[in-house]
């Protein structure tokens, strides 16, 4: 029911301050679809509220279909065969395209660039997701393992369910952490208020175990950090960053997860650090060959802007 102190705001703009992980858009399309009633009727998205008008949804948007197409994007190619693609990925791309959005929202994505690059990917991950057998955050770089077959696909999915693949990430975190060798084991289930963020505070979440090891304690002109060598067991969504996070050690660049957008000098100067991406890079993966079943096992540096901010703030 629309309050009284409502009256004279527009429907679309009242439903979407009533609706805070639901953007303006997809509210108008929800009105042009006829999702939403006001009195039992579809209205337009301009209508003006008078107050004690009875609002429903009766439904979801409904989206066109949508596909990854190729697009001419730089890609390194780690290693290739008949079977698999090993790239590495930069921060700042997309894996594929998410779910809502629509067909001019789902550029610069990976899948683009392997569809582009590929004549063959596996078809198991629909139109949406070609070749991908797991994936990692926009904002993280490093190794994926891509399938360029069926075959392909199925045998990796089952060693990456039998947790028989082992990948290592590099991570730089705000802090002395501790202890400086440990594990996290909490389940992990999605921030009811920020839906883009997972928690480890909610009960009955999925089983997540991230382990850590100390590289390097930093003490320099902007604070405290600790950079580790990360693995991790399960692969949840966020689930390195929201488990270190929950230690109270975000990862540098990480925003979504307590750290700070920029750092300042402790020293007075008026210089400013930014890192403008997470410091957390996929560095190391050992698999085996879905179809030879021989060992592989591929090892990548940190990227040089990561080598950079380490360097600022007083790594080594």
């Amino acid at each position: 029911m629309v309050p009284t102190e409502a009256a004279g705001r527009r429907l679309d703009q009242w439903i979407g301050s009533q609706l805070p992980d639901v953007s303006r858009v997809r509210v108008q399309q929800l009105i042009e679809q006829e999702k939403i009633l006001v009195n039992g009727h579809p209205p337009k998205a301009s209508l003006r509220l008078r107050g004690g008008e009875k609002i429903e949804i009766i439904g979801s948007v409904a989206l066109p279909p949508l596909k990854a197409f190729a697009e001419d994007i730089p890609l390194e190619v780690v290693y290739e065969d008949e079977s698999i693609v090993v790239v590495n990925k930069p921060a700042g791309m997309a894996v594929h395209a998410g779910a809502g959005k629509d067909q001019a929202g789902s550029k610069g994505t990976l899948v683009n660039a392997l569809l582009h690059r590929f004549a063959q990917l596996s078809e198991i991950g629909g139109e949406l997701r070609p070749g991908i057998v797991h994936r990692l955050d926009k904002a993280t770089s490093g190794l994926m393992v891509v399938a360029k077959t069926d075959a392909a696909h199925r045998r990796l999915a089952d060693q990456f369910s039998r947790r028989e693949i082992k990948k290592t990430y590099i991570a730089l975190v705000h802090g002395w952490i501790s202890p400086e060798k440990g594990t996290a084991a909490t389940p992990i289930s999605r921030d009811l208020r920020r839906r883009e963020r997972m928690t480890t505070r909610r009960a009955h979440g999925r089983e997540a175990i991230t382990h850590w090891k100390t590289l390097n304690k930093i003490d320099g002109p902007y604070g405290r950090f600790s950079l580790l060598e990360v693995t991790i067991e399960t692969g949840r969504t966020h689930q390195i960053r929201v488990h270190l996070s929950s230690t109270g050690h975000p990862v540098a660049g990480d925003t979504l997860y307590g750290a700070p957008r920029e750092l300042k000098s402790r020293e007075g100067e008026q210089e400013s650090a930014e890192l403008g991406r997470n410091f957390l890079h996929a560095a190391a993966i050992q698999l085996k060959h879905p179809v030879k079943d021989t060992p592989l096992s591929f090892k990548l540096p940190i990227p040089a802007e990561l080598a950079h901010f380490l360097h600022k703030i007083g790594g080594k």
